[in-house]
């Protein structure tokens, strides 16, 4: 028995120097890569792309959404998807406590599992985190959500939805700095004294852990090429928005197009200095929107 625990904790001093002595890895071209959760995106493409580019020295923050399988686990389950409209135009999951339940099955249960399977199948050591573990993301619940419903404004007061508001950066450093690849997904958790999880919508949280990290790229990639003119002909791909024009590009935005233009919105304030929204279909979709295939904010 002494030997053993002798054994045991000779492992553990090892593995303790080991990390001390590990050298900061060079974080100075780190990229958020955020994979939408909708329909029609080849993850093993992606996650191919992605470990080729992290391999040739680009380390990558991986944030994901899961709307697509959230909705077919929400059938499955008897407990169908509801979707609301903010009195903006925003839409975004009715989230009751049965929906969030789902969602984390759905999400960070199952297809975050998967983005990992895939990068560690391609050389690339990642770590799946929600939001909520080690409090990643952490935000403020909504008290009441606006609603527009048959042309009236009403008002929710038990939707478990909120904003990033801060992220755990040392905790991302850490593993950045081991050369641990991090797969982030929602929940985030709210704020004391509740510790509730809380559905916050991945292109903003993928925003805000680019601003918090000084990442000078983000990348949102979903199941259309970028902003469109003229929705859904991708013929009217725009291929470059100033900031001068967000408002515009707002304004052109449709469904969930909306979101990232106000996550893009918030990345520029914050010092991100590109934004590209780009197309999750193709066969190397982080390698072209890094070379900006898509649209360009900047």
């Amino acid at each position: 028995m002494l030997i053993n625990q002798s054994m045991n904790t000779a492992t553990l001093n090892i593995t303790a120097s080991a990390s001390v002595l590990a050298p900061s890895a060079d974080l100075s071209s780190l990229t958020v890569v955020k994979v939408g959760g909708a329909e029609g995106i080849d993850l093993d493409a992606f996650c191919a792309d992605a470990a080729n580019v992290i391999l040739a020295g680009t380390p990558l923050v991986i944030v994901h959404g899961g709307s697509h399988q959230t909705n077919v686990l929400s059938d499955a389950l008897g407990h169908p998807p509801r979707f609301i409209t903010s009195p903006s135009g925003h839409t975004s999951r009715r989230t009751d406590r049965r929906t969030l339940e789902i969602f984390q099955m759905a999400c960070r249960g199952v297809l975050n599992q998967q983005i990992v399977e895939r990068l560690q199948r391609h050389g690339v050591n990642a770590v799946g985190l929600s939001g909520m573990d080690g409090r990643t993301w952490e935000g403020q619940r909504k008290s009441a959500v606006r609603a527009v419903v048959n042309g009236r404004t009403v008002v929710i007061r038990d939707d478990f939805t909120g904003t990033v508001e801060s992220v755990n950066t040392g905790l991302l450093r850490t593993l950045l700095n081991s050369e641990l690849t991090p797969v982030l997904s929602p929940p985030a958790i709210s704020a004391a004294p509740d510790h509730e999880p809380i559905n916050v919508d991945a292109d903003r949280a993928a925003a805000m852990t680019a601003v918090a990290l000084g990442s000078d790229h983000l990348l949102l990639l979903s199941n259309v090429p970028g902003l469109l003119r003229a929705f859904p002909d991708e013929s009217s791909l725009i291929p470059l928005v100033s900031r001068a024009e967000l408002a515009s590009a707002a304004a052109i935005a449709q469904g969930r197009m909306k979101k990232k233009i106000l996550g893009a919105e918030e990345a520029l304030a914050g010092g991100v200095a590109r934004i590209t929204i780009a197309d999750a279909r193709v066969s190397t979709p982080v390698s072209l929107a890094l070379a900006g295939r898509g649209t360009v904010i900047d």
